[in-house]
């Protein structure tokens, strides 16, 4: 018996999310009302993130895992994972070129980022693109869905080590720094070529801050949802550029983010800033 196995055994409603399952906690003193328990789809192990209940499934079930298939399992991982570090991912070889206009980017700027649809289990009903480091190498894929699936955004393998993406030509030495991939896909879609996402905030480090520097990069236009949380985000993130010595400015743009703005506003957006 597998963790797949388990689960439909059980009856539990389960959402694949990278390399886990999502569930609705089992601890009978949670009353869980939203998924909030990831169970590793190979071991069995889970944590709830509400009540931070944790163990293993087929413990708590008290049922048996077939280890042999486990350790098949878990083999095949590593050796995926390994793969992946050296030579990087690999579209899957059902990927189909998406070709669609949706939230008004061109076709030609989805091309550009290689934009495309999947009928893999993390891939269905999303607009995918591979995120590439430096080297070129893909180390993640970042799938939107496009309709009211969730999670709205998500990033596969899990545990991917996200970088600033893409690598691009600096503006006058500066780059645009935005939170997320179409927040910088709507804005080179609109003529700012220099405009990078961190995939969240809490993906932000100084290591990453400072390879900015050592590709001559000077300044960081911050660029982040104009609410409070984003404006917070903003501030951390500045103190951050000044601990490599990047400068900074903030962009404050009331009751709009950056993957919302119209190609009028990008251009005025593009004067003001680099006139």
């Amino acid at each position: 018996m597998n963790v797949l196995d388990l689960l439909e055994r059980k009856d539990i409603y389960y959402i694949p999310k990278g390399q886990d399952f999502l569930v609705s906690c089992i601890n009978p003193e949670h009353p869980d009302r939203n998924p909030s328990m990831r169970v590793d789809q190979i071991t069995g192990v889970f944590q709830c993130f509400s009540c931070e209940y944790k163990g293993n499934l087929f413990t708590h079930f008290g049922e048996k895992a077939n280890q042999l298939q486990l350790k098949r399992e878990l083999l095949k991982k590593r050796i995926s994972e390994k793969r992946a570090e050296s030579i990087g991912l690999s579209f899957p070889k059902n990927a189909v070129p998406y070709i669609g206009n949706w939230r008004d980017i061109k076709p030609e700027t989805y091309k550009r980022f290689e934009a495309f649809n999947s009928v893999e289990k993390d891939h269905i009903g999303r607009v995918v693109f591979p995120v590439r480091d430096m080297s070129g190498r893909i180390v993640a894929f970042n799938g939107r869905h496009t309709s009211q699936g969730t999670p709205k955004y998500l990033i596969t393998p899990a545990g991917a080590r996200m970088p600033l993406y893409p690598v691009v030509n600096p503006i006058q030495g500066s780059i645009i720094l935005v939170e997320g991939i179409y927040d910088m896909i709507n804005l080179h879609d609109k003529g700012l070529t220099n405009a990078v996402c961190c995939f969240g905030t809490k993906n932000i480090n100084t290591d990453k801050l400072s390879m900015l520097k050592i590709q001559g990069i000077e300044s960081v236009d911050i660029f982040f949802d104009g609410d409070d949380a984003g404006q917070a985000a903003a501030e951390k993130v500045k103190e951050m550029c000044e601990e490599v010595e990047l400068l900074t400015r903030s962009i404050h743009l009331k009751n709009t983010d950056p993957g919302a703005l119209t190609e009028n506003q990008v251009t005025k957006l593009r004067d003001k800033l680099y006139a």
